[in-house]
């Protein structure tokens, strides 16, 4: 799939935005798209080549993998058993390693039902003056993948109807099918690689190597919105076998107020200038869940991503716990 080909003809009709000048029709245009797209676009190729607009294509589900799941409502995720993981200093494969055993400990909530609906309250990256002001952005998305909604600030609830199960609308895949996937994989990282592989799930690209084409389908499942522990675990020992990782030195912060350790992969190109692109995930040091993501340059600037507030199971779109 050619994702900037995609994006240009997505964004076709709008100017060049500027975030000072565009910031609340900017937050529109993300949400809509999250909503409509990228938050259903779960099982597709992400091998972004990013220009201006990588806000607006950025994922709010990455975020929601805090979620274990809850009846009623979403539960706490508790600090896992072994506290105190290690990371300055250490490689990404060490840390993936560390964090996949203390992650493994915890106890998972209640599966949703499928009419139930997962909510999400997040904020856009990079936290910033526009971002202020355009203020916390909440999703939901009902378990067995039929609607989706969103809100921005006080404005009035934006319901979608959707079909996303059994291949409804093409590779996309409801929260219910990747917790499914999630559920089946291996305990070992080497295991997990081989039946990712096999699924093939999202179709290898010939113009990248095996490692990049890997690493596009742990990445698409890191985004689940209920992420059982156990899959959780092996999606980061299969990350662990994967090259090109990087664990910053010390603690950063996220725009939801967190202080959270960053983990970062090689994602692609910017098709104009050639720059490298990397994914920065966001990861909780206490629970070892990630909590969020930004899109950043080579030279280490944000260009776009979200990070989490809260998530909770709900029985209705609208609701927040």
């Amino acid at each position: 799939m050619d994702e900037m080909t995609e994006v240009r003809e997505l964004r076709a009709h709008m100017p060049v935005p500027d975030r000072g000048r565009l910031a609340p029709g900017r937050a529109r245009l993300t949400e809509a798209v999250r909503a409509r797209e990228s938050r259903r676009a779960l099982w597709r190729r992400r091998e972004f080549a990013i220009v201006g607009v990588v806000g607006a294509v950025t994922a709010v589900a990455v975020a929601a993998t805090l979620l274990v799941g809850g009846k009623d409502t979403g539960r706490a995720v508790q600090p896992a058993a072994t506290p105190g993981v290690r990371f300055k200093g250490v490689s990404a494969a060490e840390f993936l390693r560390q964090a996949a055993d203390a992650v493994q400990t915890q106890p998972d909530g209640t599966v949703p039902t499928a009419k139930q609906w997962i909510y999400t309250k997040s904020v856009q990256e990079p936290l910033n003056k526009a971002n202020k002001r355009v203020g916390d952005v909440e999703n939901w998305i009902r378990y067995d993948g039929s609607a989706s909604a969103f809100r921005l600030r006080d404005k009035p609830l934006d319901v979608t109807k959707m079909h996303l199960e059994n291949g409804g609308e093409g590779d996309n895949r409801s929260p219910r099918e990747m917790y499914r996937v999630l559920t089946a994989l291996p305990a070992d990282g080497k295991e997990t690689l081989k039946a990712l592989r096999e699924q093939d799930a999202i179709a290898d690209s010939k113009q990248v190597s095996p490692a990049r084409n890997d690493y596009s389908e742990i990445r698409v499942l890191l985004s689940a919105d209920v992420m059982p522990a156990k899959g959780l675990a092996s999606l980061y020992r299969a990350l662990a076998l994967l090259p090109g990782g990087k664990i910053t030195g010390h603690l950063v912060d996220t725009a939801a107020g967190r202080r959270v350790i960053a983990l970062n992969y090689f994602r692609g190109e910017n098709s104009a200038t050639g720059e490298s692109i990397h994914d920065q995930w966001l990861i909780d040091p206490r629970t070892y869940r990630i909590v969020g993501t930004q899109i950043i340059s080579a030279r280490g600037k944000v260009l776009g991503g979200d990070s989490i507030v809260t998530t909770a199971v709900v029985d209705k779109a609208g609701d927040r716990n």
